[in-house]
């Protein structure tokens, strides 16, 4: 009997830290490339990719930022390439759409509803050694800002992007945000199969206990059925803890350093490989195998990927 195949994703760099928080964070378009093309050789089918700043390490959302690492990906990578339209809570959403439209991927990330993002708990933790003079107030800021994702946003994300063949890694950060889900489903807005990626431990969403883990599967399945693909990431500590409860339900795992940056208690990962390995083993350690991109493609029933980068009227991807 063949074993089950495991789609790991690893969102390589996001808008969640800063980069006082890790020397290894990558920031530069050159540090993002290697660190993707790094987890796909690593076992990662997906790369969930994020642009910066790269004298600042702000979060930048303009295509002309994302263009650098794209085209080195490309030309060294199969991978499937997820482009973010959750930027960064700081942004509206026209600019956290302009990727995903312009540049037309494989997959970008939708989130599925409006929610505190509480990034502010970590500034204990660095105070007075801040590398730039914007990491703190984003964090800070973080107490009384919402991140924003009305039913109007998503549905203009949905729409905007309707053309362009794009699949979506759908956000979950609790229940009510599945039954979002399942709204734009009712409405044809949304399409079979469904990637659905559950978001536990994050301050502002659902928590990562076991319980609060599972509820979500059985959510996910009472309201989706059979019409749906689950995947998990973990915040922080609670990045592999999760997965690995995922893969017990039949379910596959997003890794990577914009969700947590660390490799084991008190020591940072000084890659985004580092824990796309480290997700590998308890997958094999399982039973189970790495899915590749091609076969995560089919998996997911993407457009697929030509393995060159051609830009045409904006778009990277065909």
């Amino acid at each position: 009997m063949a074993s089950r195949k495991v789609i790991i994703t690893c969102a390589v760099t996001g808008a969640v830290h800063t980069p006082t928080m890790s020397p290894h964070l990558p920031i530069t378009a050159s540090e993002i490339a290697e660190a993707a093309i790094g987890a796909a050789e690593a076992g990662a089918a997906i790369v969930h990719l994020h642009a910066r700043n790269p004298k600042t390490g702000q979060p930048d959302q303009t295509p002309e930022a994302f263009l650098p690492f794209l085209k080195a990906i490309k030309q060294h990578s199969n991978v499937v390439i997820n482009l973010t339209t959750g930027g960064s809570p700081t942004m509206s959403v026209e600019e956290r759409l302009r990727p995903a439209a312009e540049l037309k991927p494989e997959v970008a990330s939708l989130n599925m509803g409006s929610m505190n993002f509480g990034l502010y708990p970590m500034i204990p933790r660095y105070q007075g050694k801040w590398k730039h003079d914007w990491e703190l107030p984003y964090l800070e800021g973080s107490r009384d800002r919402i991140f924003k994702n009305t039913f109007a946003d998503i549905e203009n994300i949905l729409r905007t992007c309707s053309g362009n063949s794009t699949r979506f890694e759908i956000e979950c950060y609790d229940t009510a945000h599945l039954y979002t889900l399942n709204h734009f489903v009712e409405r044809g807005l949304v399409k079979p199969p469904i990637f659905v990626q559950g978001v536990f431990g994050l301050l502002g969403g659902i928590g990562a206990h076991p319980d609060d883990v599972m509820h979500m599967k059985r959510t996910a399945d009472r309201l989706l059925g059979d019409k749906f693909t689950w995947s998990v990431l973990g915040a922080g500590r609670n990045q592999l803890p999760v997965a690995a409860l995922s893969l017990a339900m039949g379910g596959n795992v997003r890794v990577g350093l914009e969700d947590s940056l660390w490799s084991g208690p008190g020591s940072l990962a000084k890659t985004n490989a580092e824990q796309v390995l480290l997700a590998r083993q308890i997958i094999e350690g399982m039973g189970l195998e790495v899915a590749t991109p091609d076969e995560a493609r089919q998996m997911l029933k993407l457009k697929g990927g030509d393995g060159s980068l051609t830009v045409t009227g904006g778009a990277v991807f065909g």
